[in-house]
């Protein structure tokens, strides 16, 4: 459901032609943020998790435009697709091998904490190599972040769905940003 919201907030923002807002999406994100992890055991954290969920895929709506623009529907439909068979594939496999990746928790966390960091960085520095490095670097801890919640899942380390559901919402935008980036041929 909350993709679905996602995608008609996306829908949207794009009809309405809302202009690029840059590093000002990051704000009510983190507000939002805060309120569902502030409201998950609540009933609002629900209406938390679907504002959220609204405002990241209204935010990408100009750029989404962007690429429609350029090379028409084929980046956003072939980076859905991508997204979709990378989080179905993960999760089978976490589901039949029934793998434990409790083990990769510091890993992964630690990973972000750096790619952050990192990223944050490169925003002065302008590196492009580094660019690519990070945004690898995000991918590839996404994928994992969604085999380990998926063992959250599966072996009852996570019994909150409100924040089973946000974070694998985050890795799956995530890895759809990314997918779209690479298949847009952008320079950003």
């Amino acid at each position: 459901m909350t993709l679905l919201f996602s995608a008609l907030t996306a829908g949207v923002s794009m009809a309405l032609n809302v202009p690029y807002l840059g590093l000002w999406t990051l704000l009510p994100y983190f507000v939002l943020l805060f309120l569902v992890e502030k409201n998950k055991n609540s009933a609002a954290g629900l209406l938390c998790v679907f504002a959220l969920t609204g405002w990241m895929g209204f935010s990408p709506g100009p750029i989404l435009n962007h690429y429609v623009g350029i090379s028409g529907f084929e980046p956003v439909l072939t980076a859905l697709g991508g997204t979709a068979a990378i989080f179905f594939g993960l999760s089978a496999f976490v589901l039949v091998t029934r793998k434990d990746f409790s083990f990769a928790t510091g890993f992964l966390g630690t990973g972000m904490l750096v790619a952050f960091v990192a990223a944050i960085a490169n925003y002065f520095l302008h590196i492009q190599s580094l660019s690519l490095v990070i945004t690898c670097v995000f991918m590839f801890l996404s994928a994992g972040l969604i085999m380990w919640q998926t063992s959250q899942i599966v072996h009852g380390g996570e019994r909150n769905y409100i924040s089973a559901t946000v974070t694998l919402y985050v890795m799956i935008y995530n890895l759809f940003s990314i997918l779209l980036s690479f298949l847009g041929g952008s320079n950003e």
